[in-house]
């Protein structure tokens, strides 16, 4: 009888037959450090208690990015219900869900982004908490064209942008911004348009990439990394991975006294990454189109905030903002720099290099 109900099943059209069970991936031991492995992290509707967790320790749970200077932004901004707003730059839309509560219903704003990847999730996210089309406006595009989309909208109110990378594009592996995860070496904001960081080195000299290395993150050991990097592409060797470029470094700065290499290592490959960063996505010449513009689509007594992350673009967010006001342009800018309180520093490591710089435009 069994022999006959198994020949049977095994006579059944492969249609018929049931789809094996394919096991979810799920954590190794109670600490994943694979990206993809994080499931629950990744679904944070889901799992609300572990993404508690994770941030309560003072981490960004996978997939997710923690806003910074909320309550000041907010503070500073004072939005009104029926009021216009733009966030430049959307990212995971953490500030801006904030700025739509207080219009309470009434008013809108334009979020954009460059990312297709992130920006179509963050709509999504959006919707989700209640706020549609009829409030929240999300276009794909850079925020150096903020005079297109003021065209089509009129001045704006208040506009925040948090310039930078999100945690959600550095923590994932694919998109390559990370020393310390093995992937592509591609940077781009905008995975769609462009040549990856792999690319741009094979076309670079020595002399330009220590030249980028200092313009776009003050690397003291500019010289030495540039040599060894160019080098390794000139002897035909691949150099289209973050672990290459991460051992390149290392070979490069072999020269410092072990007791000190690891660090010295660890804040090169950091500085590194950014200057790539920068010049692969034009970061300086779309930050200057953006404030160049700026006050253009202010309107009377509008409000502008924006958070800094390195020392080369809150130089030119101070020239800026100094330049309009000497101009007339601005009424107010913020004479200081405001920094996160060290509370939040502790909750969020990654805010501790962030610099909030603001500006009134002239009524």
């Amino acid at each position: 009888m069994y022999m006959e109900e198994k020949n049977q099943n095994r006579n059944q059209n492969p249609e018929q037959q049931q789809t094996p069970h394919k096991r979810r991936v799920r954590y190794k031991g109670t600490h994943p450090r694979r990206f993809e492995e994080k499931y629950k992290e990744l679904n944070p509707e889901k799992y609300a208690d572990t993404i508690s967790k994770v941030i309560k320790k003072g981490g960004t749970p996978a997939g997710m990015h923690i806003s910074i200077c909320v309550n000041e932004i907010l503070d500073f901004f004072d939005i009104q219900p029926g009021q216009q707003g733009l966030d430049a730059t959307l990212g995971y839309g953490g500030h801006t869900s904030k700025m739509l509560e207080k219009l309470q219903g009434e008013g809108h704003i334009y979020g954009l982004d460059v990312d297709p990847i992130e920006s179509a999730k963050t709509k999504k996210r959006l919707e989700d908490l209640g706020f549609g089309e009829d409030i929240m406006t999300v276009r794909q595009m850079n925020f150096a064209d903020i005079d297109q989309i003021a065209e089509e909208a009129g001045p704006f109110d208040f506009i925040l942008a948090d310039l930078g990378v999100s945690s959600m594009q550095i923590d994932n592996p694919e998109r390559g911004f990370s020393y310390k995860f093995d992937g592509p070496l591609d940077l781009r904001l905008n995975p769609q348009a462009g040549i990856s960081a792999a690319e741009r080195l094979k076309e670079v000299d020595r002399e330009e990439l220590a030249g980028m290395l200092v313009e776009n993150s003050d690397e003291p050991y500019a010289e030495e990394i540039a040599r060894c990097i160019t080098g390794a592409v000139r002897r035909g060797e691949k150099v289209d991975t973050t672990t290459k470029v991460r051992e390149l470094i290392e070979e490069a700065l072999s020269f410092i006294p072990e007791k000190e290499r690891k660090e010295a290592v660890k804040k090169a490959c950091a500085r590194t990454f950014q200057a790539l960063r920068i010049d692969v996505n034009s970061e300086f010449e779309v930050l200057y189109a953006f404030l160049d513009k700026l006050p253009h689509v202010l309107a009377p007594g509008g409000r502008v905030a924006v958070l800094t992350f390195h020392s080369g673009e809150d130089r030119m967010v101070k020239k800026s903002f100094k330049q309009y006001r000497k101009a007339g342009l601005y009424s107010e800018i913020s004479d200081d720099v405001i920094r996160p309180s060290a509370e939040e520093c502790g909750r969020n490591s990654r805010a501790r290099s962030t610099k909030l710089r603001w500006a009134v435009r002239a009524e």
